[in-house]
């Protein structure tokens, strides 16, 4: 717990975290936040995982993502969360937990829907759920004296039309590839 709640302390502090989540950085709100995600794996036995290179726990750790329920809008929502640190951004680690996440929510908690709340500032967290196939729904007025967060969505019924649509396009650009078009082989 002491190399976890030194690596959340890392990135909620770090500068351009606060650049696009502006939050509080004491140790005592990472403390608080930490112990908030034990909770919930302690009553729902599933949350944010700890994200390593692996080797020594604590060693070389990347952030922290998964699944989590969170009130939003005056209801509860099952909410995909991504808190890496900005050296991991841009390399697919938060893209890799994502999917990981999403594949939990609908294959194994049978979830109708995931959730993502991101600030408007925060374009790699943005990036990173449209990759994932999240749809924008709306905005939320969830930070007082701040821009609305912005959120996201997707369902298995969407999710599954992507993975529809990936296909047929890997099909069309291997069919392009062929020597033989779609107006047949040629003789000689």
């Amino acid at each position: 717990m002491a190399s976890d709640l030194e690596a959340l302390h890392r990135i909620q502090s770090d500068p351009l975290t606060q650049r696009t989540r502006p939050q509080p950085t004491s140790r005592e709100a990472s403390l608080e936040l930490l112990q908030s995600w034990q909770l919930h794996w302690q009553r729902w036995g599933y949350g944010c995982w700890a994200m390593s290179l692996g080797g020594d726990e604590g060693k070389d750790l990347l952030g922290f993502g998964g699944l989590m329920w969170q009130a939003v809008d005056g209801r509860q929502s099952l909410c995909l969360k991504l808190w890496l640190h900005p050296q991991s951004w841009g390399l697919g680690y938060a893209t890799e937990v994502g999917e990981l996440a999403l594949q939990q929510a609908f294959q194994e908690l049978h979830a109708p829907s995931v959730l993502a709340l991101v600030r408007p500032t925060d374009l790699p967290t943005r990036r990173t759920l449209e990759r994932l196939g999240m749809r924008l729904k709306g905005a939320l007025a969830d930070v007082p004296k701040q821009a609305p967060s912005l959120l996201f969505e997707t369902t298995p019924a969407h999710r599954a039309h992507l993975a529809q649509s990936r296909r047929q396009a890997a099909a069309l650009a291997e069919q392009a590839r062929s020597p033989e078009s779609s107006f047949g082989a040629y003789s000689a």
